[in-house]
């Protein structure tokens, strides 16, 4: 049954989370340095650094350290940030938004743009059109993305001087930004879509729509692409937790204060509360999405549903 299938991916997320709940915590202990030395000045006497680590409670045994910041996070508290010295939820919550409208608007664009091009592309396999896209897509993925932001900079902000630099009060700040993502990401999504549509084409549905005597694009909307999408959606759900997480490297060249460079940041002075808070939060909405992708994949094509449900493929 669907739903027993449903209680089952629900219980094995719930215990990912508690493990990488585990992981996530222990990089306190992983990375290199004290993060005591991180807080107080180099003037600071190791008296009051013993103060201060017993404050925060690092000289508690890794049990009860673990214990206590799972306890809390259940209660919604997050820990305070040793850098920023205010509560990790309430900062987050100020990144999230600029992170959001970099991610969303570069999705939405990516797909847009994607989709088309990689069913174009199928349509005249290995034809002129479907060489360039392919090999254009394939030159993209290859480019670093802080290589292709720098060089946008270089063109667009300081030779033609038509877009700002860096900063986020106006949308012109995203364009450039959101224009690095979607050339950065757009390659993997228009192959996987030209490959799971050409796919498609072999199956018996195709050539019996078209025995039907169906238009060519009624058959490639309502047939063809919509079977491809399926995998396209799973790819779909899971950026969803890097919406929120940001681009990190694209963040910090165009000077954004989302999530991504918070947790870049954050991993450079060490605040242990941020990172920890961030990937957990990452590792959450990983398995969420992930659980979500599996019910939609099911919604979408029927033979998933009869899988699940314990019949023949």
């Amino acid at each position: 049954m669907i739903r027993d299938y449903i209680i089952k991916r629900i219980v094995q997320g719930l215990l990912l989370v508690v493990c990488v709940s585990f992981l996530v915590f222990s990089l306190m202990y992983m990375m290199p340095g004290d993060p005591i030395d991180m807080v107080v000045d180099r003037k600071v006497s190791e008296e009051r650094k013993e103060e201060i680590t017993h404050e925060m409670g690092y000289d508690q045994p890794f049990l009860t350290q673990y214990k206590n910041w799972v306890s809390d996070v259940i209660h919604g508290d997050f820990g305070t940030s040793t850098r920023y010295k205010s509560d990790v939820w309430d900062l987050m919550g100020e990144r999230i938004p600029y992170s959001l409208t970099l991610c969303v608007w570069s999705l939405i664009l990516e797909l847009v743009i994607a989709l088309p091009l990689g069913l174009l592309c199928a349509m005249k396999k290995d034809g002129l059109f479907d060489r360039f896209t392919v090999n254009f897509s394939l030159l993209l993925t290859a480019v670093p993305s802080f290589w292709l932001g720098a060089l946008f900079i270089l063109f667009f902000a300081v030779q033609l001087n038509i877009l700002p630099i860096s900063g986020y009060s106006s949308p012109e700040n995203y364009i450039l930004p959101v224009a690095t993502t979607v050339l950065a990401g757009m390659g993997g999504t228009l192959r996987i879509t030209k490959t799971e549509v050409l796919e498609v084409f072999n199956e018996k549905y195709v050539t019996t729509a078209y025995a039907k005597g169906l238009p060519k694009k009624t058959v490639m909307i309502k047939h063809v692409l919509r079977n491809a999408l399926i995998l396209v959606t799973t790819l779909v759900f899971m950026s969803i937790p890097w919406l929120i997480s940001g681009a990190v490297v694209i963040e910090k060249i165009f000077g954004l204060p989302g999530m991504g460079n918070l947790l870049l940041n954050s991993i450079i002075v060490q605040d242990i509360p941020v990172v920890q808070a961030v990937l957990f939060l990452i590792a959450i909405l990983t398995v969420v999405c992930n659980l979500l992708s599996d019910i939609v994949m099911g919604m979408l094509d029927p033979r998933i549903r009869l899988s699940l449900s314990g019949g023949d493929n």
